[in-house]
């Protein structure tokens, strides 16, 4: 899981932050 927040924190700083926090939050809730 750690190794997956860390790519994801990458991916948001590419420039896309509303849509990969909400992709964020819906892995965290599945």
């Amino acid at each position: 899981m750690n190794k997956k927040w860390t790519f994801t924190s990458e991916s948001v700083s590419e420039g896309h932050p509303d849509k990969m926090a909400d992709q964020i939050s819906d892995t965290i809730l599945d």
